[in-house]
């Protein structure tokens, strides 16, 4: 494969910066050693020297996502595996993701964090960490994940976990299944905690939050609903002062109104994630997973008793429903797809802004909000021809 370019000056005819609410017109935004190095209005003529952009924001961040291109992270946990799902994902705008391990036998989640320390090692274009989702979950809200194999945490997992790991490494569990002590000593050892296929009560989730919860994976999925007398999961996260929550935003997993509902209540705690599989920028429309067959119908993935099993959307098509069918300004849209989730994740001093001394991480857009390109730590990566559909015109 070809080197990636490293254009030195990008123009952008609107730049959202990550920053500010409104666009910035006719914008240059300059790169060295994989930085930002200036951000300035562009000179007369400026425009018809260098490589043009409609639309430049924020590299995209993808918190959740299980696989691409036709590989899931759970069939083949290495380092050329992320290197694919990382290009698949490219092609939706996603410049930086945490590829996505679910519930697997036993210690098997070991094989997901050697890749993640693999690919990080070698310098694998995008790639944050590992997201672990499982298999610490609670055996009443399994979801697609395979029910045998879901247990609560041991020693042997919290010292494997608690070791040292050169990137982000994030950790879906049910705190209220877990030995007590667990999660504020995952917390001290730099793992990023979220709550997710859980059963919690209000008073467990505030007990975790205590411990260092910080996240809570796809709200409103694989917990139970909000209800008058029992607030749950999902009451305690739109409730919660600190908590950030990623959300997937297709138009099967959430009700629109439910996604404008967290984000009001939520605001620049609410995360876009895709929990893409291995559909996503491939050519596969069925799979197995766990023994169970998962079938594509156009967005929707599923078993054959209706079950969903992730999900089959890009980050671009995640943008154009925010804007389109949740009605949000473009500028709070770009927020839910890389400022916020670099705040999730603890990367606001370096992603999710388009400003001097951050990360070369952005993603550019026509103005149908389709992705033409990301670059990634200085990297140009063109869009590739994928089918992806392109959404109406932005206005």
């Amino acid at each position: 494969m070809s080197s990636p370019d490293r254009p030195s000056h990008l123009y952008a005819e609107a730049l959202y910066d990550g920053i500010g609410q409104s666009p910035r017109l006719r914008q240059v935004v300059e790169i060295a050693e994989g930085r930002i190095t200036r951000v300035r209005d562009a000179l007369p003529g400026e425009e018809a020297q260098l490589p043009r952009a409609p639309i430049v924001a924020p590299g995209f961040i993808d918190m959740q996502i299980n696989g691409a291109a036709d590989v899931q992270f759970n069939f083949a946990p290495c380092a050329e595996s992320l290197a694919r799902i990382a290009m698949g994902a490219r092609q939706g705008g996603t410049a930086h993701l945490l590829p996505t391990f679910i519930t697997a036998p036993g210690q098997d989640y070991l094989l997901a964090l050697e890749a993640g320390r693999a690919a990080l090692n070698h310098g694998v274009p995008g790639i944050l960490g590992v997201h672990l989702e499982g298999p610490f979950l609670s055996p009443e809200r399994p979801g697609i994940h395979p029910a045998k194999a879901i247990r609560p945490l041991d020693e042997a997992d919290l010292t494997a976990l608690c070791a040292e790991f050169p990137g982000v490494l994030m950790l879906t569990l049910a705190p209220e299944c877990q030995p007590e002590g667990a999660l504020a000593r995952l917390a001290a050892a730099g793992v990023c905690l979220a709550i997710g296929h859980s059963a919690a009560s209000l008073a467990e989730v505030r007990t975790a939050e205590g411990d260092g919860l910080r996240l809570a994976t796809h709200l409103f999925n694989a917990m139970p609903p909000l209800a008058g007398r029992d607030p749950g999961v999902v009451g305690a996260v739109l409730t919660s002062p600190r908590l950030h929550a990623g959300i997937i935003a297709d138009g099967v997993h959430v009700d629109w109104a439910n996604i404008a509902l967290a984000h009001q209540m939520l605001g620049a705690r609410l995360c876009a994630v895709t929990d893409a599989m291995l559909t996503l920028a491939g050519e596969a429309v069925t799979f197995d997973l766990y023994g169970q067959t998962v079938f594509r119908d156009k967005s929707r993935l599923a078993n054959a008793q209706g079950r969903l099993a992730g999900a089959h959307i890009a980050m671009d098509e995640t943008l154009r429903n925010l804007v389109h069918e949740v009605g949000l300004p473009l500028a709070e849209a770009l927020a839910m797809t890389s400022t916020n989730p670099a705040r999730a994740l603890g990367l606001e001093q370096e992603l999710g802004r388009v400003t001097p001394g951050y990360r070369a991480s952005l993603t550019v857009l026509d103005r149908h909000l389709t992705a033409q390109a990301v670059v990634v730590d200085g990297c140009f990566f063109p869009r590739k021809s994928t089918g992806l559909a392109a959404g109406p015109r932005a206005e």
